[in-house]
């Protein structure tokens, strides 16, 4: 009976702790610390043209919509130039938020406008993640791309963000 006893405290014990267990991410400000910058937080915008005319997302507002517009790049060319921001995709660690240039239909560069910076790791993670991520975007020309390991919560920001993006550019 007195290891029954003695079993039942020790698992209850651990559970407690368990449950009660807070992340090094987790601390103060770790969720809520960055706030969006820009227009509207949910939405995406766009900022070029597209085959001779505006989208009528429009540009939006805010300091993530202050980029010049590179123009079109050809006589005829149904796709649109310019950049376009994906809406904020809010994660377990903080907002995660993408820029990307158009030129002739296609990405030619992707900027992360926003990731989780609560701490140094957050921060270690990203300096690490972001730039992979980067390469896979521009390599796929899509949101079809791979998890960089030890960043999945960013890397899913990341692609939902992306995919917005390309959404408000009209490609594919």
């Amino acid at each position: 009976m007195r290891r029954i006893t003695i079993w039942l405290l020790s698992t209850v014990t651990a559970l407690v702790l368990l449950f009660s267990y807070r992340t090094s991410t987790m601390g103060a400000g770790g969720e809520t610390s960055a706030v969006a910058t820009g227009g509207d937080p949910g939405g995406s915008s766009w900022s070029g043209t597209d085959g001779g005319g505006t989208d009528p997302a429009g540009s939006g507002a805010g300091p993530d919509s202050g980029s010049t517009d590179s123009g079109s790049t050809g006589g005829g060319t149904d796709s649109g130039s310019g950049t376009a921001t994906g809406a904020v995709a809010q994660t377990r660690w903080g907002p995660v938020q993408v820029r990307i240039a158009v030129s002739g239909g296609k990405i030619t560069d992707v900027t992360a406008v926003q990731v989780p910076d609560g701490n140094r790791r957050d921060r270690e993670i990203n300096d690490y993640a972001v730039p992979i991520l980067r390469q896979e975007a521009l390599a796929a020309q899509s949101a079809r791309i791979d998890s960089v390991s030890g960043a999945t919560v960013t890397s899913d920001g990341y692609r939902e963000s992306l995919q917005s993006a390309i959404d408000a550019a009209h490609l594919r």
